[in-house]
């Protein structure tokens, strides 16, 4: 093989390597880099909350990813009584968008008051979230929307 084939080669690599790195697809005809297209789409939730503020989703995929908006509950009750419903209902969300609590990859925990984090814990642990776990965040939010005391989002895949 001359020198200039292998720089040739070596040169093409290299942008596959870039183009891979960045989420691009090249094609064989053209070393040009053609994006791969892929398509934001509402996931219609099946009990939209009745007054969702404007510019609201309460879901939405992209690709075979699902971004599932913040849950709460709106209900009087303990700490436990509230991440129960949440969870409860990102988990039926989730099965009703053909992903699971075992497709998880984010959880983010807004709670009201962080002194609840460990009442919190003790019942999201009773949930199978599968192994390895979803990576999460907790933080103390300065007011949940609807008095909830805790919100959750998530983002999995389908």
């Amino acid at each position: 093989m001359e020198n200039g084939s292998r720089r040739g080669l070596l040169k093409n690599s290299a942008k596959a390597a870039a183009a891979a790195a960045a989420g691009v697809a090249l094609t064989t005809k053209s070393a040009e880099a053609q994006p791969r297209m892929q398509k934001r789409s509402p996931y219609p939730a099946p009990n939209p909350p009745p007054a969702s503020p404007p510019m609201f989703s309460r879901a939405v995929t992209y690709g075979n990813m699902l971004f599932l908006a913040g849950v709460g509950y709106h209900k009087p009750g303990t700490i436990e009584d509230h991440t129960k419903g949440v969870l409860d209902e990102i988990k039926k969300n989730l099965e009703d968008a053909g992903s699971s609590l075992q497709k998880c990859l984010k959880v983010s925990v807004f709670l009201a008051d962080l002194k609840d984090y460990d009442r919190m814990n003790a019942v999201y642990r009773t949930y199978d979230w599968g192994n390895p776990p979803p990576v999460r965040t907790t933080t103390a939010a300065a007011g949940v929307p609807g008095n909830s005391l805790i919100e959750i989002d998530v983002i999995a895949y389908i």
